[in-house]
């Protein structure tokens, strides 16, 4: 997805080792586990999330991943198809040439 992002969308991306983002599923919404969803999260994810000024765009694939994003940094991620599209979309001039 990296490579399809930068060659086809004109992105610059890097890739951030955060392992899990804490949620597993509906795992992070359920009551004895939410403490333990954001400890997973603050690991590596959400820091490096709240690094990235406004204009960074979030990428992640999953719907819970997404969710807790939101939930843990008030960052909305997208989903690398939805990044892809809106390239496309904004530069459809640049495909042609």
């Amino acid at each position: 997805m990296k490579k399809v992002l930068t060659r086809l969308g004109g992105n610059e991306v890097h890739l951030i080792p955060s392992g899990c983002c804490g949620m597993a599923g509906s795992f992070g919404y359920e009551r004895e586990h939410f403490d333990l969803s954001m400890q997973i999260g603050e690991l590596v994810l959400f820091p490096a999330v709240r690094k990235q000024p406004q204009e960074v765009i979030i990428a992640a694939t999953g719907t819970s991943c997404r969710h807790q994003i939101k939930d843990g940094t008030g960052r909305k991620a997208l989903h690398p198809v939805e990044i892809l599209w809106n390239s496309l979309v904004k530069f459809p001039a640049d495909l042609a040439d």
